[in-house]
């Protein structure tokens, strides 16, 4: 298991490209399994996540087709067993979404009840729920999810009593290939769901309103080959600003998407940084400025990301004032202040709030990261420390963010993988 050290004190700058996102990448390898031809998938990035997927479907005996790029050709007509056994799915809780495309394509599946990070409950009823409504047969038994359905899925009106991002994507995939139509309420309208309808639209869906809280799919009988690249990751591009407006830096970030992430660069703002952009570049300028302590609240999109607040909070650790920052989205999201703390961080956690009195300097320590999110504030504020901070159990960092030490180096951070 390694471990990352930093040694702190340095400003960030320089240019880096950000990769596709996790996010919108493992649903839309969900959806090749719909498609009767080969679909490639670009701009994959090389995460542990990815990984599991593909390893998922060789276990299913779907044939792939890697280049150099990393990019991806499934061909899902070659698959030979329609189950998602425990071993992967333990590891990834994205593992669910093979579960609508599988039922809707081959009228059967058997997947493994989701492990993945600790941050709180992220039930799949509301995943069940809505295939049943399409005329799924499903019971939960000895761990597993088992699915059927006689002829084809139904298309039924499917109201989400929370919005929940991956239960609308194993919907909205289920949906393109049922019989009649279908409408999805109180659906999320993340980017990365939108992303997925674009390609299965690209597919020969038809689909509408994604992006909106209602989406509306007219099922089809089948579901053609395509080339689709995968959006920029809002979450790493956002992670990279912070760092370094948190360290009073100055960088660019290419191949990036400003559009989706308006809640991000206006608290950027507030905390003082100079922000420009284009359509594919964001650069951040802090003139060597400490930061100010910003507030904000996290909700569904377009609201704050929930998972763009562990990393807000290490900004506020070291900014001028005092900062309010309100998790709604997930309970038991804020591991990362206990850790803080003990690098000399003033925060306190009120119920679902975490109020921080930014200090001139953290002290380095070791510190162990608790979740994807966590694990990345906790190297910003290793950035921010005097001395060499250890932040152990870093496999959570690698399931998010493609190369983390070497973007890091790119911007001037002393910061070094070594082996447990």
């Amino acid at each position: 298991m390694d471990k990352l050290i930093i040694t702190g004190g340095t400003r960030l700058e320089g240019e880096i490209r950000i990769s596709g996102a996790k996010n919108a990448a493992l649903p839309i390898l969900a959806a090749a399994l719909l498609a009767d031809e080969p679909v490639t998938v670009c701009n994959l990035p090389h995460l542990h996540d990815i990984t599991t997927m593909i390893e998922l479907f060789g276990c299913m005996g779907v044939e792939l087709l890697i280049d150099e790029k990393m990019n991806v050709e499934v061909h899902a007509s070659t698959i030979k067993h329609l189950t998602a056994p425990y071993e992967l799915v333990k590891t990834m809780r994205a593992s669910i979404l093979v579960l609508g495309p599988l039922l809707a394509r081959f009228g059967r599946a058997e997947v493994a009840l989701p492990g993945g990070c600790a941050i709180g409950s992220r039930p799949v009823d509301l995943h069940i729920r809505g295939l049943e409504a399409m005329g799924a047969d499903i019971v939960v038994e000895d761990g597993y999810i088992k699915a059927s359905m006689k002829d084809r899925l139904k298309g039924a009106r499917i109201f989400f009593d929370t919005v929940t991002v991956t239960g609308t994507e194993n919907i909205l995939m289920a949906a393109a290939l049922a019989d009649g139509e279908s409408i999805l309420e109180n659906a999320a309208r993340e980017p990365e769901v939108v992303d997925l309808a674009e390609c299965l639209i690209r597919m020969g869906a038809k689909i509408e309103g994604h992006g909106t809280d209602t989406i509306r799919v007219q099922g089809v009988e089948r579901l053609h080959g395509c080339s689709y690249s995968v959006l920029p990751d809002r979450i790493e591009t956002g992670t990279y600003l912070i760092a370094a407006a948190a360290t009073g830096g100055k960088i660019k970030v290419k191949d990036t998407r400003p559009d989706i992430i308006d809640s991000i660069l206006i608290k950027l703002q507030e905390a003082g940084a100079d922000v420009q952009w284009g359509d594919d570049w964001i650069t951040l300028d802090m003139h060597g400025k400490r930061p100010k302590a910003i507030s904000l609240k996290t909700a569904p999109y377009p609201a704050m990301p929930t998972d763009i607040q562990a990393q807000f909070t290490a900004l506020n650790a070291v900014a001028e004032g005092t900062g309010k920052i309100t998790e709604t989205v997930f309970e038991n999201r804020f591991m990362h202040v206990l850790e803080m703390k003990r690098m000399g961080a003033q925060m306190d956690i009120e119920g679902n709030t975490a109020i921080s009195t930014g200090v001139t300097n953290l002290k380095a320590a070791p510190v162990m990261a608790t979740d994807l999110r966590a694990s990345a504030s906790l190297v910003i504020a290793g950035l921010l420390a005097e001395g060499d901070t250890v932040v152990d159990r870093i496999y959570h960092i690698d399931r998010g963010y493609e190369c983390i030490e070497e973007k890091l180096q790119l911007l001037g951070a002393k910061i070094r993988r070594v082996p447990s």
